[in-house]
């Protein structure tokens, strides 16, 4: 991933600017703007952070947004989450140029997905599949189970598996019996935000285990796996932290990159 990162930023000579933008003040997005802005310190991105108060009305957002959109030094543009309850998501993330989003989240970026053309894909999502594909497992026919049903992690996640000739299930809170699914589950993607929800005797023995949850406990930060136990079972499992998050760092670098890159050839 970093001589790719490398490869994509010899090919721009002009300076690439990624903005993030914080809407109040959360602890995780403040941990993650951090790994944001070291990695693109090291692949030559410049990265502008921007902060606005957790009041800041929605249209005061958007008028933010708009600004950026428009100007020709900003290749990238992200939000983070969570977001203050008065601020619509959707319409924050629908705002953002299409081709400027290296979230991957607009409706068009995630609407490419299903044509196997994303240039900005969800950056979670591909960095769930970038582990998959380096983990070596056969994913043409393999048995996967996504925990999860959400437009950032879980439903990309499963259209990305059908694209590799997996048979996906995507389990959610209307699941009657998860057990009964992941027990038989050559793959399982958890991306819920509740921990210790797979345990060990849920899992096939050498299930192959990618936890994209995130959730702060007294002990620290842990995933939706119960780590102690599905390590036990599992042939290969991401930890958190430390597992599916760096790789998601460096899939938005790489969607900069693509950006800038998308931006320069437009304009020739």
């Amino acid at each position: 991933m970093r001589d790719e990162l490398r490869n994509l930023r010899s090919r721009i000579d002009h300076p690439i600017r990624l903005v993030s933008l914080e809407i109040g003040e959360h602890p995780s997005a403040a941990v993650y703007m951090r790994n944001q802005r070291r990695a693109a310190e090291n692949v030559g991105i410049e990265f502008q952070e921007v902060r606005l108060p957790a009041d800041c009305p929605q249209a005061e957002v958007l008028r933010h947004i708009e600004l950026w959109n428009f100007d020709e030094d900003v290749h990238g543009i992200l939000v983070q989450r969570p977001m203050p309850d008065h601020i619509d998501v959707r319409i924050i993330q629908s705002h953002i140029a299409a081709e400027k989003d290296v979230e991957g989240m607009t409706p068009w970026n995630m609407g490419t997905i299903l044509y196997r053309q994303p240039d900005l894909a969800p950056c979670t999502a591909a960095a769930a599949m970038k582990l998959l594909e380096k983990s070596e497992v056969d994913l043409q026919g393999a048995e996967a189970v996504v925990v999860g049903h959400s437009e950032i992690v879980g439903k990309p996640i499963a259209m990305f598996l059908l694209h590799h000739l997996s048979t996906v299930t995507v389990c959610h809170v209307g699941t009657r019996d998860l057990a009964a699914h992941t027990k038989r589950a050559d793959i399982v993607v958890v991306a819920v935000g509740k921990a210790g929800l797979v345990t060990g005797d849920m899992l096939r023995e050498g299930a192959v285990v990618v936890d994209i949850g995130i959730n702060v406990t007294p002990d620290g930060m842990v995933g939706d796996c119960d780590f102690d136990t599905c390590s036990k079972v599992a042939a290969q499992i991401t930890p958190v932290p430390g597992g599916v998050g760096p790789v998601t760092v460096a899939i938005l670098m790489r969607n900069t990159l693509v950006a800038a890159g998308l931006a320069e050839a437009a304009s020739v």
